[in-house]
């Protein structure tokens, strides 16, 4: 009969010299791939950020148009919080438009927190005097078909608001017609409009509230 016996696990010099080299390589991919990742985030860092500014500068400029203020716009910013009406616990951030250092327009983000299927998030602009440059829809859950002709390439339904004010129309037509007021609302999709309306009428009763406040901060003039 022919009996198995297993050796002793090899303790020699030699194999304790194998296991460190292993282990020092091991280490050194390691520290390379951490370093190559991190290379990589910075080298970016500054490309996304530049991409994002300019994605959120097309979007005001739908509103305001360049050349039509002479500051850096996206550096003369106040941040407020607001729930009541501007709709969100989070604070928003007011981007101040200026023309040889004359307040002109403020564009910002108000959230309407009633939607249909959730929030929608604004962009409302609004000129100096409390008048509307206009208003955007930048996100939301609403049905398609139905709620989603808050958008703008879905219906012309959101240049409705352009040039109105609290006076235009009076506090009673700030709601869709089906309340007595004087936006359309849509066929199947009432709530939708309605919390819209409702949202910007709160943006402009925060405007006419704290214009002065809104302006009164103002930023060095970026550097040519």
């Amino acid at each position: 009969m022919t009996v198995l016996v297993s050796s002793p696990l090899d303790t020699s010099p030699t194999l304790y010299r194998h296991m460190l080299r292993m282990g020092l390589i091991l280490l050194s991919f390691a520290v390379a791939g951490t370093g190559l990742v991190a290379l990589s985030f910075l080298s970016t860092q500054d490309r996304i950020a530049h991409n994002e500014r300019m994605a959120l500068l097309r979007q005001i400029n739908a509103l305001l148009p360049p050349g039509s203020y002479d500051n850096d716009l996206l550096n003369d910013t106040l941040t407020v919080v607001n729930p009541n009406l501007l709709g969100s616990q989070e604070a928003v951030t007011f981007y101040r438009a200026r023309q040889q250092g004359k307040p002109l327009a403020v564009v910002f983000m108000p959230v309407a927190p009633d939607g249909y299927s959730g929030k929608i998030r604004l962009l409302v602009g609004i000129r100096e005097n409390g008048q509307l440059l206009g208003v955007r829809v930048i996100s939301h859950q609403e049905t398609p078909g139905l709620g989603d002709a808050i958008e703008e390439k879905r219906s012309p339904w959101i240049y409705g608001f352009t040039d109105r004010s609290l006076q235009n129309p009076a506090e009673a037509g700030w709601r869709v017609k089906r309340d007595g007021g004087v936006f359309d609302q849509f066929t199947g999709a009432t709530i939708t409009p309605r919390a819209v309306v409702k949202a910007v009428q709160k943006s402009l009763q925060f405007y006419a509230t704290h214009q002065s406040t809104l302006f009164a901060e103002s930023v060095p003039p970026a550097q040519p």
